[in-house]
């Protein structure tokens, strides 16, 4: 029987290899893991391993070890993005071949006085797909959502992100398309992540209409983040999580998400507060920000 048979929630959690999980990860993968627990829901492991060249060797392993000292379990046998891609060639090409997206040779420097936002030079260019990045047209309008927990959320496609890339120069294939497909491919029903993600769900939600995919439910939880205001991160050498301390960081990560703990769980298994967690779990709890300093949490 498959998962989307025996639960209608279906969630997930997708780290990237780049480095070994961090306080900030454990607060999303918990979120995404006591949204789908506490209602029978089945969650997901994917390992998005996207960009080879990023990927810090052995992290993969450290990230399964973590998950599995801080007492989570997950349904069915861990993915790879890295085993998809004949997967997402095939819709490439075909978003290609139908015109929706096309080549674009424009270097970063020519890029640069844009600020991020691609003006559309190549888009009647014609360029092959050799050497050259994958991007999809987009549509002028305003694409809105709301978030279980940061609420209404709009973004205009043309002036905001302008046509986004779907697969690098380099050949390796973007997040947007990848995780589009994957969590169609999947079933997933809820996506639970960072508020640093909030921005690429209009892109998400544009591919998903034009591909005829389903459209999950949002919930993005608020960004933990350093004195300097960075979020916890791979990039700012936060510490990585350590086995000897998941009850502790577990119920900071519980008080950081806005739930209630109780003083004698100190003394609890990892599997018994992730337990607890589950029958005291109030997604409305979360607090309505985009991010919450670590100093904050105690």
């Amino acid at each position: 029987m498959t998962a989307s048979q025996t639960s209608s929630y279906i969630g997930r959690f997708a780290p990237t290899p780049s480095g070994h999980l961090h306080f900030g990860s454990l607060v999303a993968a918990l979120a995404s893991y006591l949204d789908a627990r506490a209602v029978g829901g089945h969650w997901l492991l994917r390992m998005e391993d996207l960009d080879p060249p990023r990927e810090e060797p052995g992290a993969q392993a450290a990230i399964l070890k973590a998950l599995e000292s801080y007492g989570f379990e997950w349904d069915g046998e861990m993915v790879r993005q890295s085993d998809r891609h004949a997967a997402y060639a095939e819709v490439l090409n075909r978003l290609f071949n139908q015109g929706l997206a096309y080549a674009c040779t424009c270097s970063r420097k020519q890029l640069e006085p844009y600020h991020g936002i691609y003006p559309g030079l190549c888009r009647n260019a014609g360029h092959g797909q050799e050497d050259a990045a994958i991007r999809l047209r987009v549509p002028e309008l305003e694409y809105r959502f709301t978030d279980r927990v940061q609420g209404e959320f709009r973004q205009h496609l043309g002036r905001d992100v302008g046509d986004f890339v779907i697969r690098r120069r380099d050949g390796l294939y973007a997040y947007q398309l990848a995780v589009v497909l994957d969590d169609a491919w999947q079933g997933v029903t809820d996506i639970v992540r960072g508020a640093d993600l909030l921005d690429s769900t209009p892109r998400q939600l544009y591919l998903q209409e034009l591909l005829g995919l389903p459209q999950p439910r949002y919930l993005h939880v608020p960004l933990i983040t350093q004195p300097d205001g960075h979020k916890l991160g791979k990039s700012y050498r936060s510490p990585p999580l350590a086995a000897d301390q998941a009850t502790p960081l577990l119920l900071r990560a519980l008080r950081a998400l806005g739930q209630k703990t109780d003083s004698e769980m100190v003394h609890a298994s990892p599997r018994e507060v992730l337990s607890w967690g589950i029958e005291h779990w109030d997604a409305l709890l979360i607090p309505r920000t985009l991010s919450v300093p670590e100093a904050q949490i105690r």
